[in-house]
């Protein structure tokens, strides 16, 4: 990298995932109306003509007039390629097909056990993991051999597994985790601000709060806004408007895959005092299954969305043909400020800046007092140059901790499971999960779960399940 006065040139980012047909627009939007960083992205994909196509997409981007960070796209064809020299790794990936994902999701429900993402935590998040683990095994290898002082930033989900697994093979790795559930639900707190006060022209970056849980399960102990106590204005908003929920005024929720009225959080604040800091679809699949996941009535009642699987499907194919109009440049990326930050934490890396956001790393320095040193935890952090501050959370309530906990245990079975092909760790897994123990299956019918999903997802899986 070279520095000047406010900005920084020849920055080069990784990005393993860089065949993406949605998050990889996202990415260069941000990107582009970035002024003050330049360099190179190396597209790095097994989809090597999936890469191809965002390269042209890429760098017709850049060429425009209205993008004032200028970047160069380039594909790579071996991970080393795209590693060597590399100041930043960007990882995106989705692991295995949404064939598998069906099998992750909706495999559970033949004991009754449903899912409204199946990315994170349940049966699916288990199964996906399975999946994901090993990809990232390698991943953490070749950074250790081609890019040992670069900084690693991790989009794909399950979030906690991916970075534990990254941590676990190469320790001193420079990697996190970004979310951006805490953003939305910044956001809410904002509109309900808005609402209660009159105002006008919140930035959601002013909701200040304090940050700690796991990814997709993540609550917020003080919330804040230039002296204003949120937690008085939230539980009135509650009391007023519980059964409606709220909806945010800047979203459009016709799609009932994605439905979310907030409920889920709003009962969350009142059984247990904490802002809950997730999307609802997430927060209910931490929740034991007899809860607000306990049938699809149930589900509309609380009135947020299951999202299936052909939905994905079908959305896959519309970004098949938006990808095919923007490589023929008979469409163009929109370039609007897309509210995510992973950019601006590069460019405090970089030194340019320095920020607070929340991030996905290990609980080494103790950010959740309460919860284990080596749980992958998500709390605030400062980001300054080439360097990440974790911020002291505290600890976290007994009752919200005993939700936690359960999780925290099975990530630990899971990726031990993953490592060694192990069947039982994964039956244990299952047996701890509350979706699972909600709908009191049988161990035996866990176990005949188990061996169906992993014959459904054996493809993707190593030579040792077989």
């Amino acid at each position: 990298m070279n520095y000047q006065e406010g900005r920084v040139s020849d920055v080069q980012i990784a990005y393993i995932g860089g065949g993406s047909r949605g998050w990889a627009w996202t990415f260069m939007t941000d990107l582009a109306l970035e002024p003050s960083m330049s360099g190179t992205i190396r597209l790095y994909d097994i989809d090597e003509e999936a890469a191809k196509a965002n390269e042209v997409i890429g760098n017709r981007v850049s060429a425009r007039e209205e993008a004032v960070g200028k970047w160069e796209y380039k594909t790579c064809g071996t991970m080393k390629e795209a590693l060597e020299g590399a100041d930043f790794i960007v990882i995106s990936i989705l692991p295995g097909t949404f064939d598998e994902m069906d099998v992750d999701v909706h495999m559970p429900e033949r004991l009754g056990i449903w899912q409204s993402v199946g990315d994170t935590a349940g049966p699916g998040g288990i199964m996906r993991a399975l999946r994901t683990i090993p990809m990232f095994v390698t991943i953490a290898e070749a950074v250790k051999e081609y890019a040992p002082k670069a900084w690693v930033i991790n989009y794909t989900n399950p979030m906690t597994l991916c970075v534990k697994t990254l941590y676990k093979v190469f320790p001193e790795i420079k990697a996190f985790g970004c979310c951006h559930e805490v953003f939305g639900t910044q956001k809410v707190l904002k509109g309900i601000l808005e609402e209660t006060y009159g105002l006008t022209g919140v930035e959601r970056q002013d909701i200040h709060v304090n940050v700690l849980g796991i990814n997709h399960f993540t609550w917020f102990d003080y919330a804040s806004y230039k002296g204003i106590d949120l937690f008085p204005v939230y539980r009135d908003y509650i009391d007023k408007h519980f059964e409606e929920g709220y909806d945010e005024p800047d979203k459009n929720w016709a799609n009932a895959s994605f439905a979310c009225s907030h409920r889920v959080k709003f009962d969350l604040f009142r059984r247990y005092g904490l802002i809950a800091a997730a999307g609802d679809r997430h927060l209910a699949e931490f929740m034991p299954g007899n809860e607000y996941l306990n049938d699809p009535e149930t589900v509309t009642g609380w009135k947020f969305g299951l999202t299936t699987v052909d939905w994905r499907k079908q959305d896959l194919q519309n970004r098949l043909a938006k990808s095919h109009k923007l490589l023929a440049g008979e469409e163009e990326v929109d370039l609007k400020p897309t509210g995510e930050e992973g950019i601006q934490l590069i460019k405090a890396l970089c030194g340019l800046t320095r920020m607070v956001s929340n991030v996905n790393i290990p609980n080494t320095n103790q950010q959740i007092t309460n919860l284990p040193a080596d749980a992958v935890v998500e709390t605030n952090a400062v980001f300054e140059r080439d360097a990440i501050r974790p911020l002291i959370a505290g600890s976290l309530p007994e009752d919200v901790k005993k939700l936690i906990m359960p999780h925290v245990e099975i990530h630990e079975d899971t990726l031990e499971a993953a490592l060694t092909c192990d069947k039982e760790l994964v039956v244990k897994a299952f047996m701890k999960d509350p979706n699972v123990v909600g709908k009191k299956c049988s161990e035996a019918d866990v176990r005949s779960l188990v061996e169906d999903m992993i014959q459904g997802t054996m493809k993707y899986l190593p030579e040792g399940w077989k």
